[in-house]
């Protein structure tokens, strides 16, 4: 992954090349953050644990490693082939944070989003997540940040509301 970053009075610049390994993190973040993630988990938990306590049929316990692994690998699968098709992710993107809002450009297009437009700010072990709507996200990688993770929290949390702000160093 390639990144170049500068900060200038405060604000931040980088280059973000996306690749798969990204967008399987905020992929697995965004499915295991929500009902449907967290249930499909449990159903499998409680297929292998029904199998295990109750001495049932082996195909208790065939579903539910299915169901629990199927997720994940289906997730894996899905962004490896996002980013080896989709154009989007074939250039880096320039994300500047400025005191407005965020420019991210790639190539000759240039987007603008204002802090008051960003649904709200996660973060994984990996990643900096800026949601722009339910299922659509600003992706930005701690490793983008060269060491200035703290920089960019410090940005977000400054100009987006504290109650939409979820992220720990």
């Amino acid at each position: 992954m390639e990144e170049n970053q500068t900060v200038t009075a405060g604000l931040m610049e980088m280059d973000v090349q996306m690749d798969a390994s990204v967008l399987y993190d905020y992929m697995l973040y965004h499915n295991y953050h929500g009902v449907q993630g967290l249930m499909g988990t449990l159903i499998g938990l409680f297929m292998i644990i029904y199998y295990v306590n109750q001495h049932a049929n082996i195909i208790y316990l065939m579903v539910g490693i299915v169901v629990i692994f199927y997720v994940p690998v289906s997730l894996y699968l899905s962004a490896k082939r996002q980013a080896l098709e989709n154009e989007f992710y074939k250039q880096p993107l320039h994300y500047s944070f400025e005191e407005e809002g965020i420019r991210v450009s790639q190539k000759e297009e240039t987007s603008f989003l204002a802090w008051d437009d960003i649904y709200k700010a996660v973060a994984t072990a990996r990643s900096i997540i800026l949601y722009t709507g339910p299922r659509s996200a600003a992706i930005i990688p701690r490793a983008a940040c060269e060491g200035r993770t703290a920089d960019l929290i410090r940005i977000i949390s400054t100009h987006m509301s504290p109650k939409k702000v979820k992220i720990r160093q």
